[in-house]
This record gives structure tokens, C-alpha cells and sequence, in this order.
């Protein structure tokens, strides 16, 4: 037990932190100092890494967070670091703000940390179930995985998996999600945390989506979907092939940079940030993940862009 309670204590410190630096990150203007202050911390500590990783991806939501609120948050991490009550507030405002309902987790999650399975970021990992399943998991993901006589069972701790299930074993697949459930015998589906909800896609078999609300949907071969906190399933109109990084490449067509470097930020540690002189340029073709450096050597080969490297965890793609 003491054990358990000194990593929660440690993943909530690298939580702190990591708040603290995308709020400065996105409303100051940093210095050279701070950007050194920034590769220090990153690289310091495992947990920091990860830590980044899952806050970072709040980008979107706190640029919609009140100015009087980001401004006092970001006076306030100069002074001193955030403490509780300041974060509750910070992600309570935006949860309310881009539906994100991270005021009922755990920000790092420990439970990742306990997971079955996990990976870093920019790790993909292959595991195989005692009944004969093949499972990958993408960038920062996680997962328990549990089978008793009469059932199979794969928890979606956080990030993104497919599962290509075993059909010759008898026993029902449950998946478990944060907004749903699910439930295959031989089928082939991916999953992926989008904020408070979730996408899904079915290559194979049949599954079958239970939502949160008590809703049943039978979901075909070949759709791809994307369900909200709310339990509304729609179609999803995607620019990114889902299942391309089961296959270690990251395919696009048409997807704006800005887009594109979202994306591709989830398979590289630090900070990767798109001028909005190119943000909405154009970017098609098929990347290999396990290369990103090559990848934005790439994108400054075919678009008007260079790739600026404040340090090497901090890249800005600008205008030529």
C-alpha cells in the first residue's frame, strides 16, 4: 500500500507540473530561458513525458478557456506552483468548456501505471491473449486484460488498441470503455479515447456496441464511428486511416497541417506547433511512424514550410 500511495502522489506532481507548462506555453511569450526550463523538465523525470503526453492534449480546449482565468492561471505558475484548488478550477473550466469530463479522472491515471499492458509514448506494442487474440496498442495507451472460464475481458484504460479476437474461443469478448461497452466473439475492431468519447471501427465479425444510456447497436464491417459522453453515435468523417498505425504508418488525405501536426504529436515527445500562416495547407500521403524527424524533413520537402527546432523537444513548422 505504501508503495501505491507514493506513485499517486508522484503522477500527481508530474500532473501539476505539466498544467502549469501548457498554460505558459500557450499564453506567454516564451524565452529562451523558459524554453530551456521546458526541455529540463521534459527530460528529467519518465513521468514527465507522459505527463505532457496526456495534458498536452487539453491544447484545443484551453484556447477556449476565459482570458481572465488563463491570465491569472499563468500569473499565478510564475509565483508558485498551481496547487489543488487552482487545477480542479483549471480542469473543471475545461471540462465545461470542450466536454471533456476530466474532473471525474484521474488526470495521469494510475491505473495506467498498474495496467496490464502499457505503452510509451510513441511505442506500439503487439500482445497476445492466452485464448489466441492478437491485441496492439498505439502511442501512450493502456489496457487490462482478464479471462475466466465462461468470458474474455479488455479494459481501455486509456488511448487506443485494436483487437483481432480469436474466433474458435466459444466465450463472448467483452471491451470495456469509459462511455461504452462492447461485444464480439471473432471480430476485428479498433478503439481510441477522443476527449470524453470514443472511436470505433469494425473490420470484421460482429460486434455489438452498448452505450452508457442502455442503448444497443449491432456495429457492421466496415464503419467507423465516434461516440460522445452523451452515448450519440454518429458517422465519423475522418481524414487519417484509423487503422494505419496497426501497420506502423500514419496515412492522410487532404488533413490541414495544423491537423496533421495534432496527430503527429501524439507519436513524439514535447511540444510540436503549427504557424497559422500554414496551418490550413494541405497534407496527403503515407508516413512511417517509427521515423518522425523524417517525417517533418518530409513535410519541408513538399510545402512552403520549415521546420524550426527550438530545442529538440520543442518544434514550430512555420512559413518559408
Amino acid at each position: 500500500m505504501p508503495e501505491r500511495d507514493a506513485t499517486s502522489s508522484l503522477a500527481q506532481e508530474q500532473v501539476d507540473q505539466a498544467i502549469e507548462w501548457l498554460v505558459r506555453l500557450r499564453y506567454d511569450r516564451p524565452s529562451p530561458g523558459t524554453e530551456r526550463q521546458f526541455q529540463h523538465w521534459l527530460s528529467s523525470h519518465p513521468h514527465n513525458a507522459l505527463a505532457w503526453q496526456r495534458v498536452s492534449n487539453l491544447g484545443d480546449e484551453l484556447a477556449s478557456l476565459p482570458s481572465e482565468l488563463s491570465r491569472n492561471t499563468l500569473e499565478g505558475s510564475h509565483r508558485q506552483r498551481i496547487n489543488r484548488r487552482d487545477q480542479l478550477k483549471l480542469l473543471g473550466v475545461l471540462a465545461m468548456a470542450g466536454g471533456l469530463g476530466w474532473i471525474n479522472r484521474e488526470p495521469l491515471g494510475l491505473e495506467r501505471w498498474l495496467a496490464d499492458s502499457r505503452t510509451a509514448t510513441g511505442e506500439r506494442r503487439d500482445v497476445r491473449g492466452r485464448d489466441g487474440s492478437r491485441i496492439q496498442l498505439n502511442t501512450a495507451s493502456a489496457i487490462d486484460l482478464r479471462f475466466s472460464h465462461d468470458l474474455r475481458r479488455l479494459t481501455l484504460l486509456q488511448g487506443e488498441v485494436s483487437l483481432d479476437s480469436n474466433g474458435d474461443d466459444r466465450r463472448p469478448f467483452l471491451i470495456d470503455t469509459r462511455v461504452a461497452q462492447l461485444t464480439t466473439q471473432g471480430g476485428q475492431l479498433l478503439l481510441r479515447e477522443q476527449g470524453a468519447g470514443l472511436l470505433l471501427a469494425v473490420k470484421r465479425g460482429e460486434v455489438t456496441l452498448n452505450g452508457a444510456a442502455g442503448q444497443s447497436r449491432r456495429i457492421a464491417p466496415g464503419e467507423v464511428l465516434q461516440l460522445d459522453a452523451a452515448g450519440q453515435l454518429r458517422a465519423a468523417h475522418l481524414q487519417v486511416d484509423p487503422w494505419g498505425w496497426t501497420d506502423g504508418v500514419l496515412s492522410v488525405q487532404q488533413m490541414p497541417l495544423a491537423a496533421f501536426c495534432a496527430e503527429l504529436s501524439r507519436y513524439r515527445p514535447g511540444f510540436l506547433r503549427c504557424a497559422e500562416q500554414v496551418a490550413e495547407l494541405k497534407v496527403s500521403g503515407t508516413f512511417q511512424l517509427a521515423d518522425t524527424e523524417q517525417i517533418l524533413r518530409l513535410l519541408a520537402r513538399n510545402l512552403p514550410v520549415q521546420v524550426h527546432y527550438r530545442t529538440r523537444y520543442w518544434v514550430n513548422l512555420e512559413a518559408v
